[in-house]
């Protein structure tokens, strides 16, 4: 089959329909990184449609699966031997397990082997089906039978996949009965003959689908039995123990732990220059079992007035932003979500003619919307003003220990507070992550990135609820190690905390998905939150910067702008040292004791540093680069055959010399051979000449190479030979153009 239009959209139906099995995958299983899988299954169906030679494809594919496990499943970069060596031992020691059928015991890491060996498979058997059978219908009925049992037992909804899976299969099955038929009877078909088939059938397909979703539906004759069986499961203690809720932002953190179920609701979107978190508020007493607030202390203020929270230091730098929040008509709380950094609440909606009240709890940081009669008001529209810090690390690594002149007794021992039943080894194993760190800043980074380790999952579907005698924190860091972002927040806080490093665990929501841009000429962007954009992390307080950001939770980032390039004092000698501060994960490039070249421009032990620091940082990017030129300079050469004609009717189009005869007839032969027209062993040019000229009905090939073998004979070409030849030449490489 040609690498036509036709033949990438059977290769795009196909991708649509094997995409409808993965769409269920992560919302019913422990699948991560759902992401990641379909890009494979893209990369497949593009290899298969381009019709590399298997080498190339089984390499490209081995190189990707590799470097997809060592991404969701290892800490070592992909070129570290050792990431290597764990892998292959784990494959042995898993095809033991196989083999003694303890498929329980199977490995994250071989699971996801297998996942895409699965696909690997599937992607052949598709390209099997649309190019050789002509037939795919038994793949489309499966499908079918998948989503609707899916359905129909599963909390998972198909109603919007039935209509892809309708759609994508009848288009293919159109299409491959169009090239049975045609195939059957040996027509030689036209593209206009291809559109006469193409045209009906789109047609047919709308036509079908538009009446299918106006038609009035029948009600159902059996009741839905998702929710029979939830009740019955409700009735065994070991299931209803569970405890699963639905995903979303709430008040009442004083039990954590337990499964979620995912929900899409959109909460809000907010118009701005960038991606941020938001906060709905914080709290400061870990019970052992949840988050609870110390107290209350509301204080109210106007709109356009300073919000009286906790602010940043005037030794901060700061980028002054703005944002336009829209809630949602299901949003029922009278809280305002906003960035850290916030300054005034601007033109809120609804307005009160009488005056609104503003109220914040300076306790929790959580700001509330009244009317002038002192009821909830849920906001509407508004808008907020507010800083983005710009730290510099000389500053953030200055804090290395308690200092009673610069941090209030009694609010340091607010934000250290621990139960007493903590388990001594979570300070033991926060000692041991941070036992070469001297500051606070530098603790906690430690501690931050400890979670990025394989150990640690992030999961929302199978997350344990603690016993009466369990500490939460204590559960998540030693026995189940599996959870989501209340697990890794609250593990991260009470860790520091032991340390004597004050923090406090703050909700609210990522920054979401980007929708549009509100116009094209200011560049504002729009993003949408939903429940499922509900989060949890940590803020650390340092005296001369005020509460610092971290994100522990695996998988998420919320970056901070730090300055690394700063001078000043570092944390082990804050009078006499000059050198540059480095980020916390920074190894020592230099030794501080050699003396700096004289010529600061062309200083090679610089040079190397920040060449290694920037290959360390950007790894992955430049990875991913590397892969996408290769996959593009592979799909230039195997297209060759398509451009490389008119790249050369362009570059000898400018010679003017009669020499250039010998290498435009070269490379005349190499297209001919591109082209399939290849000379066999032993063969004369005039016999192949012939043969040129009989292939394309012409005598231009043979007049070509009676001037090149004359050329040949005597190394002397009479003048104007190549203005002669060249008309020659451009046509025998015109007939090769497809």
């Amino acid at each position: 089959m040609k690498r036509d239009f036709p033949s990438f959209l059977l290769y795009t139906f196909g991708f649509l329909l094997l995409w409808e099995w993965l769409r269920p995958v992560e919302q019913l299983t422990e699948t991560d990184h759902i992401e990641t899988f379909i890009f494979f299954l893209i990369l497949a169906f593009a290899l298969s449609f381009l019709h590399l030679k298997w080498i190339w494809q089984y390499s490209l594919k081995i190189i990707y699966i590799l470097y997809s496990i060592n991404r969701i499943h290892f800490e070592e970069g992909f070129f570290q031997v050792s990431w290597f060596k764990g892998f292959f031992a784990d494959l042995i020691d898993n095809i033991g397990v196989i083999a003694a059928r303890n498929w329980n015991d199977l490995s994250n890491e071989f699971r996801t082997l297998l996942f895409f060996i699965l696909l690997w498979l599937m992607v052949y058997l598709i390209h099997y089906w649309l190019i050789n059978r002509k037939q795919i219908f038994i793949f489309y009925f499966m499908t079918l039978i998948y989503i609707t049992v899916l359905d129909t037992f599963t909390p998972y909804s198909a109603k919007a996949a039935i209509v892809r899976t309708v759609v994508a299969g009848f288009a293919v099955m159109g299409m491959l009965t169009f090239y049975r038929i045609i195939q059957r009877e040996k027509v030689n078909t036209e593209p206009t003959f291809l559109r006469r088939w193409m045209v009906p059938l789109a047609g047919m397909i709308a036509f079908s689908v538009i009446v299918g979703i106006a038609a009035p539906k029948a009600a159902p004759i059996w009741p839905d039995p998702v929710p029979y069986l939830t009740a019955n499961n409700d009735k065994i203690p070991e299931l209803a123990a569970r405890d699963v809720h639905r995903i979303g932002y709430g008040t009442n953190d004083s039990a954590l732990g337990g499964s979620f179920i995912g929900d899409k609701s959109p909460v809000f979107k907010y118009e701005a220059n960038g991606k941020s978190y938001w906060k709905m508020e914080t709290k400061d007493v870990y019970t052992g079992k949840g988050w609870l607030t110390s107290g209350t202390t509301p204080i109210s203020f106007r709109q356009e007035d300073l919000v009286p929270v906790y602010s940043l230091p005037k030794t901060v730098e700061t980028i002054k932003e703005s944002a336009r929040v829209l809630t949602h008509v299901n949003y029922n709380y009278n809280y305002f979500m906003y960035p850290a950094g916030i300054n005034k609440v601007l033109k809120t909606e609804p307005h009160d003619p009488k005056g609104n009240d503003f109220q914040v709890d300076t306790t929790n940081e959580r700001i509330s919307f009244y009317n002038h009669e002192k009821a909830p008001v849920v906001p509407q529209v508004f808008t907020v003003e507010y800083e983005i810090p710009k730290y510099k690390a000389k500053d953030l690594v200055q804090t290395t220990r308690y200092d009673p002149t610069s941090i209030n007794a009694e609010f340091y021992e607010k934000y250290t507070r621990l139960p007493e039943g903590l388990p001594p080894r979570v300070k033991e194993l926060a000692e041991q992550i941070t036992t070469s760190k001297t500051n606070w800043f530098d603790k906690a980074k430690a501690v931050e990135s400890y979670f990025g380790k394989s150990e640690y999952t992030y999961d929302q579907k199978n997350v344990a609820v603690p016993d009466t005698n369990e500490d939460y924190v204590d559960q998540f860091l030693f026995d189940s190690k599996r959870g989501y972002c209340d697990n890794f927040s609250s593990s991260m806080a009470v860790m520091l905390r032991t340390l004597g490093i004050p923090t406090r665990w703050v909700k609210g929501f990522t920054g979401g998905d980007f929708l549009q841009y509100s116009d094209e000429a200011s560049g504002v962007q729009v993003y949408e939150v939903t429940n499922n954009n509900a989060h949890s992390w940590v803020e650390v307080f340092f005296p001369n910067q005020g509460w610092v950001p971290f994100e522990p939770t695996k998988g998420f980032s919320n970056e901070i702008t730090i300055n690394y390039e700063s001078t000043g004092n570092s944390s082990n000698n804050q009078q006499t040292s000059t050198s540059p501060v480095k980020k916390p994960q920074q190894e020592e490039l230099d030794d501080p004791k050699a003396p700096n070249d004289s010529n600061p421009f062309f200083d090679m032990k610089r040079i190397w540093a920040d060449t290694k620091l920037f290959l360390k940082n950007n790894w992955q990017r430049i990875i991913l680069l590397l892969l996408l030129f290769a996959g593009v300079a592979a799909i230039f050469y195997r297209l060759r055959g398509k451009w490389m004609p008119y790249f050369l009717l362009v570059v000898f189009r400018f010679k003017k010399k009669d020499d250039n005869l010998a290498a435009a007839f070269g490379v005349l032969l190499q297209q001919f051979d591109r082209y399939g027209l290849k000379r066999k062993e032993n063969q004369t040019l005039r016999n192949y000449a012939r043969y040129i000229d009989s292939f394309f009905s012409t005598r231009e090939m043979t007049r070509l190479t009676v001037i090149y073998e004359n050329y040949l004979y005597h190394q002397t070409l009479p003048k104007g030979t190549w203005e002669e030849s060249h008309e020659l030449w451009e046509n025998l490489i015109k007939k090769t153009i497809a």
